[in-house]
């Protein structure tokens, strides 16, 4: 993997010697420009994906807030990271006999309204001894308030309601999570989740939504053939995550093999996935070159900026211990990413510092 990232550098560099000069890629940097996007809400201070989270978010003026969409036994579309229950919610106690050889509790083998029974809380994990450690220890306390997993459309009307009481124009920005997994139980959640799109006026390229998917075989089948059938248009993001994630599974009779990501981190890979997506998320270290000092971009977001991809990478996190060496900060990160890397919008836990900054920045003009 080492010997394959050190090769993509080297693409990356050669390509930027023509790229980077490129007239088509010269266009003014404005913090007017730049998106805010809320990743799973304001999840830095609330549990991720709550509905407090959005609403936090909603209020902290974000320009997107985040989806991420899994399906339940009853079709129903959920709001959950993962397609599992057990790392927010409290499904180990009131179901403890509902997982699967893996340990996991999958959201697919529960109906909405057992889910519905479950408390959840910020993300966790359980240590050998059986005690339960917050990923991120320094936000909001586990298992205190009330909080529970809701559906896209509770979700889809709290933001639309707000729009309407505030007077904003906030977007949604879903996530359609693992298609192969919920196609091999049977499932197409991405049919569900335009439909439901559909049903509450998302239609249309200038409609404020972007539609996003690791999966690029479902993506290309939604662009192709799914998006015609429904007789609507959306944006359509491809995200990007490191082969050894696992991050897409193929799925061939009794095995699995994880989709190989390597071919995007190329500018053939880059005019590729335009041909079916807006844009791409990429995991934000795959967009600098930090053998650089200062650091700077490795090629890729000039890539895609030429075969006209809008560029949002994940994630932007001001906790402690989550801020990258070369960055003296948080601002400092934002900064060199909106402006000196040149991304279009960052998926950010922090959406109002994000905000704060591009308001500064503005205001230094």
């Amino acid at each position: 993997m080492k010997i394959l990232h050190s090769i993509l550098v080297f693409t990356f560099l050669f390509s930027s010697l023509f790229i980077f000069n490129s007239p088509v890629l010269a266009k003014q940097i404005n913090a007017q420009d730049k998106l805010v996007i809320a990743h799973r809400g304001a999840s830095g201070y609330l549990p991720e994906h709550s509905i407090a989270a959005k609403a936090m978010a909603h209020a902290m003026n974000a320009d997107y807030i985040e989806q991420d969409v899994v399906m339940s036994k009853d079709n129903q579309l959920l709001i959950l990271h993962d397609h599992y229950l057990d790392r927010v919610t409290n499904v180990a106690t009131v179901f403890p006999n509902r997982k699967r050889q893996d340990d996991r509790y999958y959201a697919i083998d529960f109906t909405l309204t057992e889910i519905r029974t479950l408390k959840m809380t910020e993300g966790f994990s359980v240590d050998e001894s059986g005690q339960q450690k917050a990923g991120f220890p320094e936000r909001f306390p586990l298992w205190k308030s009330t909080f529970a997993v809701h559906t896209l459309a509770e979700e889809i009307e709290l933001i639309q309601g707000l729009n309407k009481s505030t007077g904003k124009n906030i977007g949604i920005y879903v996530e359609i999570k693992s298609p192969a997994f919920h196609l091999h139980e049977g499932k197409d959640i991405s049919k569900a989740v335009l439909k439901e799109l559909k049903r509450y006026g998302y239609d249309n390229t200038n409609d404020k939504v972007f539609v996003q998917s690791f999966d690029a075989i479902d993506l290309q089948r939604i662009k192709q053939k799914l998006l015609p059938e429904l007789n609507i248009q959306v944006k359509l993001v491809q995200l990007i995550a490191m082969t050894d994630w696992q991050e897409t599974l193929i799925y061939n009779k009794n095995t699995t093999t994880a989709y190989d990501y390597d071919w995007m981190l190329t500018p053939e890979g880059m005019q590729k996935i335009a041909t079916y997506a807006d844009g791409v998320g990429p995991w934000k270290p795959m967009l600098v070159d930090t053998t650089s000092k200062p650091v700077k971009s490795n090629g890729l977001l000039q890539a895609a900026h030429k075969a006209g991809l809008v560029v949002h990478p994940y994630t932007f996190r001001a906790d402690s211990g989550r801020i990258p060496e070369y960055a003296q900060d948080f601002d400092d990160l934002l900064k060199i990413f909106y402006f000196d890397i040149g991304v279009d919008g960052v998926f950010t836990d922090f959406p109002d510092k994000a905000v704060q900054f591009l308001q500064k920045a503005q205001g230094n003009k």
